[in-house]
């Protein structure tokens, strides 16, 4: 899942990215409101995290014309305003979730994961291709009831392409949701994470669940029974 950071904190804002890419997921940062907006317009972020007092364009400005611009990712304020009047006017605005500082780390996970199955109409944390298992809230695997060791990557490639289940997944749309702009762009990237996530979960005498469909993408599912 990739996510958007956009704290003028530089201790926070790198705090919060390293804590989000050890859980596996794909950070864009930047502590400026107006480049946030930009990065907002450039990428199909799972979820966008904003802190309101910005400089030069402010969380609450840049959320409205996020939606104005139809921009419906989920978005998660970080602020110090902590008052009812504050909470209510920042989920007025258009935020689907509203955290003040300071907060603890375990809670800022849990609520960005929360928001990632919203974004996917998906309420149960552990998604089920199968006989393939995967638990997104632990970050564990298991394939015919055997525990499958994923990097971080390769979970979060499992991840988006299960929450797609039955999709075809261009690799396109794969580099925009799994990777980062800290990612150099190498032509065969997305096929080299496919091909060793695939090694993984569907070792020889089990059905394949990770197709190819050439010229398109891939797809993850289930054998028809």
């Amino acid at each position: 899942m990739r996510v958007l950071l956009v704290e003028d904190s530089v201790h926070l804002r790198e705090s919060l990215c390293t804590a989000m890419r050890r859980t596996g997921y794909a950070v864009d940062a930047t502590g400026e409101g107006d480049e946030g907006l930009w990065l907002a317009g450039s990428h199909p972020y799972d979820v966008v995290v904003l802190d309101i007092m910005l400089p030069k364009l402010d969380g609450l400005t840049l959320l409205k014309r996020m939606r104005q611009a139809g921009r419906s990712a989920p978005v998660m304020f970080l602020t110090a305003k902590d008052t009812v009047a504050d909470r209510v006017h920042g989920l007025q605005t258009g935020a689907d979730d509203y955290l003040v500082k300071p907060f603890a780390l375990e809670e800022f996970l849990a609520r960005l994961q929360a928001l990632c199955r919203r974004g996917y109409q998906q309420v149960d944390p552990c998604l089920v291709v199968g006989d393939l298992e995967i638990d997104t809230t632990a970050r564990r695997v298991k394939r015919a009831g055997v525990p499958v060791d994923l990097t971080p990557r390769e979970h979060r490639l499992l991840e988006y392409l299960a929450r797609r289940t039955g999709k075809v997944v261009s690799r396109s749309e794969i580099w925009e949701h799994v990777y980062d702009d800290q990612t150099e762009p190498m032509s065969n990237a997305v096929d080299s994470a496919v091909c060793c996530l695939r090694k993984k979960i569907d070792p020889p005498g089990l059905p394949v669940l990770l197709h190819t469909r050439r010229g398109l993408g891939y797809v993850l599912e289930a054998p028809a029974t």
